[in-house]
């Protein structure tokens, strides 16, 4: 790593941190989210208290009931729940449905869908993989009576009705004599997705006319699902997609509620590789998404969905969703959107978090495509890996050969610029040393700054993979050498106990793959660092940034995927080669004569760059400063 390659990599981070410094809340706008956050703890405890005031009164009914006669009792129920009081009461079953991908369990205790167990995965503990099951999820939909009852299907027990449909499930709410609400679900046959209708059947007396739309309540549990729970929780997300606009996703560090207005196509509840997906078969009205941290435990988060579909109580057309209960596919979930919802353009592929917009069409058209063609034919993702490095450090080649080149050029002129330094010692000398080495490399074609630009434009590759392996469920569960599980951290060392500093940052294990791209890049800085010495003195403290920041990575690295950190370490292994060939290939007498004849060839005048010329008239007026401050400081030792 040259001089050239560290300057631009302190470029980078003094930009990102003036960036953040630049960016960040005012002491009001701190106050205004405190004050946000407080209002979110207020609103929910007053739910919590709403709930329990309505889970006694309704004990408290229960009970009454229980000591009332039975003619009395039912009148009660009667009018509290009006002829959906014939399925007040009844006993819990179940339904399945299944195709070769996943399970579904449904419950006659509102209809729901009680559990979702994925087929071909399994959690990090090697059981089989549920999203959800028994009380880890709730789902109810609300609707107004005739007689101004807010009623929800939850509280209902429904009747499981034969279906000769292969793959679908009808469960019935009845509310008397030819008159009933079905939740008709269909599974797709070849797919993760399940089609879910709500089906009135001669209804239109029941309900309330002012009624215009139906308010569906949608609660799940994030089970923790992978060994790297730091990592699931950053990428575990309510996410939802607006009708007209972007995909937007509730904060997933943090408790955050937050009320849209504006209609909403689909509401997600995603971990790291997985999600649950409701799609409006026309559209949210509008909904409340709230969504809650765990700390710890089993659970990451707890999201809850309140949204309103449109709804006309004498219209007999079903109201109709599609739940994706499936895999963060990134062409899983693009065939949907060219399918299912052509037209639609729901951008259900952005549940896979590609980068940012600088970087995701690299994702998207170069590294996706090339990652995936790798994976068809290669037997192993370790040699996937190590193929896509070839090509991606092949297709930037061009560029790597250029700032090794600039680096040549400055390392054969060193004796130069070492004269230069001799001529002109002290850091009185400082602007006029600096002014001859620029003469010089004027001189010769020498551009100090070329090997800069290549390197960051080698910089957004960087970021790219390092946005994708912590979200390409391709890695998942994949082993190679040492590491289990490519999609995590390879712990080979790890402990139990608590180390204060060490175990805040690093984490309780150390990554093999992260220590050995460490160890590499140590090697390579030190290596760099003597065959690239261009006789220039270097910033104080240079010399000891260079090593500090693979120690800072390293910390940085280690709870990383293992798949990340072996892209890495093959990419400095392949630096590193690259260096040595380079080195040993090039002829440093004929470039040094090709520099030398540079300065004897007659030159047009050429008008210098703004920024040049920005630059010496800077150093000049500098020298003048320094010039007008040695003549007073003699003046005053005169005296």
């Amino acid at each position: 790593m040259d001089k050239n390659t560290i300057i631009g990599l302190i470029l980078i981070f003094l930009i990102i941190i003036g960036f953040s410094y630049l960016n960040r809340p005012s002491p009001e706008q701190l106050e205004a989210r405190k004050r946000y956050q407080d209002s979110i703890s207020w609103v929910r405890m007053q739910e919590e208290a709403a709930r329990e005031a309505a889970q006694k009164e309704e004990q408290s009914q229960e009970v009454s009931e229980t000591s009332l006669p039975d003619s009395v009792a039912q009148a009660k129920r009667m009018d509290r729940y009006g002829s959906f009081s014939v399925s007040i009461q009844g006993t819990e079953e179940f339904a399945t449905l299944e195709n070769k991908w996943m399970e579904i369990k449904l419950s006659s205790k509102g209809g729901r869908i009680y559990s979702v167990r994925l087929k071909d995965y399994t959690d990090y503990r090697k059981e089989p993989l549920f999203l959800f099951d028994e009380e880890e999820s709730a789902f109810g939909v609300t609707f107004i009576t005739a007689n101004n009852r807010v009623l929800n299907t939850s509280d209902f027990y429904f009747q499981i009705i034969p279906d000769s449909a292969e793959q679908q499930a009808t469960l019935r709410l009845n509310a008397g004599e030819d008159k009933s609400m079905d939740f008709v679900y269909t599974l797709h046959p070849e797919d993760y997705m399940l089609d879910f209708k709500i089906v009135p059947h001669n209804l239109q007396t029941e309900f309330s006319p002012a009624m215009r739309t139906l308010d569906v309540q949608w609660m799940q549990k994030i089970r923790q699902q992978e060994q790297g729970r730091q990592f699931e929780e950053r990428y575990a997300r309510l996410t939802y997609k607006f009708v007209s606009d972007d995909v937007e996703q509730l904060r997933e560090t943090k408790d955050d509620m937050k009320n849209i207005s504006n209609k909403l196509k689909w509401i997600g509840y995603k971990d790291q590789f997985f999600s649950s997906v409701l799609v409006a078969g026309e559209n949210f009205e509008s909904a409340k998404l709230d969504s809650r941290y765990f700390a710890e435990g089993k659970y990451l988060k707890e999201y809850n969905t309140y949204a309103s579909v449109p709804f006309n109580t004498a219209s007999v057309e079903p109201v109709e969703f599609k739940f994706i209960f499936g895999p963060n596919d990134y062409y899983l979930l693009k065939r949907y959107d060219k399918t299912i919802f052509a037209g639609e353009k729901p951008e259900l592929e952005k549940l896979v978090p590609l980068g940012w917009s600088l970087v995701r069409p690299i994702n998207k058209y170069i590294v996706l495509p090339v990652f995936g063609w790798l994976t068809s034919w290669c037997g192993s993702l370790g040699l996937a890996i190590f193929f896509l490095t070839l090509i991606i450090r092949g297709a930037l080649f061009p560029l790597t050969y250029k700032s090794l080149i600039s680096s040549a050029k400055m390392r054969v002129l060193k004796p130069q610029i070492e004269v230069i330094t001799a001529k002109y010692p002290g850091q009185e000398n400082a602007m006029a040393r600096q002014q001859k080495t620029m003469e010089l490399y004027r001189q010769v074609g020498v551009n100090p700054m070329a090997g800069c630009l290549p390197m960051l434009i080698q910089f957004p590759f960087l970021i790219a993979l390092f946005m994708l392996f912590p979200s390409a469920i391709e890695l998942r569960h994949q082993s190679f050498l040492w590491a289990d599980d490519l999609s995590t951290y390879d712990g080979l060392i790890h402990w139990s106990a608590n180390i204060p500093f060490i175990s805040k940052y690093l984490g309780n294990h150390i990554s093999i793959f992260c220590l050995l791209m460490t160890l590499v890049t140590i090697l390579n800085t030190k290596y760099m660092a003597d065959q690239q010495n261009t006789g220039q003195e270097q910033m104080p403290g240079m010399k000891m940034m260079m090593y500090f920041m693979p120690v800072v990575m390293f910390f940085f690295l280690n709870s990383y995927p293992a798949g990340l950190n072996y892209y890495y370490l093959v990419s400095t292994l392949i630096t590193i080669g690259l260096t040595i060939l380079f080195r040993f290939t090039l002829d440093e007498k004929k470039l040094l004569a090709k520099l030398e004849a540079n300065k004897h060839k007659a030159k047009p005048a050429k008008k210098k760059s703004g920024f040049m010329a920005r630059l010496e008239e800077a150093q000049r007026k500098q020298q003048a400063l320094l010039k007008e401050q040695q003549k007073k400081n003699n003046t005053n030792k005169r005296r």
